[in-house]
C-alpha cells in the first residue's frame, strides 16, 4: 500500500512537496497579521458586491508546503467557492501588502462573480421567470 500514497519512495525524500520539514517557510507574527489584513480586506471588498445571505470568510494557516491563506464563499444555494494565496516568503516586504491592490480587486470580482454562477446553476430550471 506504500506505492499509493504521496510519500511513497526513498527514505528521506517524499513526492509531496519533496521538501524536509526545516526547508518550510513560516510567517513571523507580524508578517501573519500583515497577511490577514490583505485576506480580510478581499472578503470585505467581495462582501460588497454581494447580497448578505452569502457568506463571506477568510483564514491563514500554515499548510504543508508552508503559509497559505484563502477567502471563500458560501453562497445561499449551491456549492462554495474559494481561493487560495500561497505567499512567497522570501520576497516579503512588512511595507507592502503581501496581494496588491489590483490583485484584491480581481479576486474578489472573481470570487463574487462565481458565487452568483454557483447559485444560478443550482436554480436552473426550478424558477420561472416573470417576463421575457
Amino acid at each position: 500500500m506504500n506505492g499509493n500514497t504521496p510519500y511513497a519512495g526513498l527514505p528521506g525524500i517524499t513526492q509531496a512537496g519533496k521538501r524536509n520539514a526545516e526547508d518550510v517557510p513560516e510567517l513571523s507574527r507580524a508578517e501573519k497579521s500583515a497577511l490577514r489584513r490583505d485576506v480580510s480586506a478581499i472578503a470585505a471588498r467581495t462582501r460588497e458586491f454581494l447580497p448578505k445571505e452569502y457568506i463571506v470568510d477568510g483564514d491563514v494557516h500554515q499548510g504543508v508546503a508552508g503559509p497559505q491563506a484563502r477567502i471563500a464563499v458560501q453562497p445561499p444555494v449551491g456549492d462554495p467557492v474559494s481561493a487560495g494565496f500561497t505567499p512567497e516568503v522570501e520576497d516579503l516586504d512588512l511595507d507592502e501588502p503581501f496581494i496588491d491592490a489590483d490583485e484584491q480587486a480581481e479576486v474578489a470580482r472573481g470570487l463574487a462573480a462565481s458565487a452568483a454562477f454557483q447559485v444560478k446553476q443550482a436554480l436552473q430550471g426550478s424558477v420561472t421567470p416573470t417576463a421575457r
